[in-house]
């Protein structure tokens, strides 16, 4: 009985990390098998930085990666595979990126606005998620930007 309790715990131990090790191997698999070719790349870079540019398409609140994909007239899972493939960061932070851009922007040249109003005008939906996205981002807080 003692043999064959000894065996058994040996056998399930061996079981269970081979199933394991199998599970982490596919968890550290790459997300995305086959990659986007680099004139493509480029192609989807320069309409990204051409609707931006024009039409400050991030400044909308209620931006979506498939409203964006749409824009861009692509797939939206090509576009979230450039993001997460070739700029290595999420659409949120991505897009949050060129929001606290634009909020720096409007912090040096419209001294007016209030620091909320800021964040709405650069695209975010609540001053708490602007404050979070602003230090994040610069390291400092919107107000403390806006003195130096």
């Amino acid at each position: 009985a003692l043999t064959f309790s000894f065996s058994f715990y040996i056998s399930f131990l061996l079981i269970y990390y081979a199933k394991n090790k199998a599970l982490i191997s596919t968890i550290n698999k790459e997300k995305y098998v086959n990659k986007i070719d680099e004139k493509l790349v480029e192609e989807i870079q320069k309409k990204i930085n051409i609707l931006f540019e024009s039409r400050k398409i991030y400044t909308n609140p209620e931006l979506t990666l498939s409203i964006l994909a749409k824009e861009l007239n692509i797939r939206p899972q090509l576009l979230s595979q450039f993001i997460n493939d070739n700029l290595n960061k999420s659409f949120t932070q991505f897009i949050n990126e060129y929001r606290i851009d634009e909020a720096k922007r409007l912090l040096k040249d419209s001294t007016q606005l209030k620091i909320e109003a800021v964040g709405f005008e650069s695209g975010f939906n609540s001053s708490s998620t602007f404050y979070s996205s602003f230090k994040k981002i610069t390291g400092t807080t919107p107000s403390n930007y806006q003195k130096e």
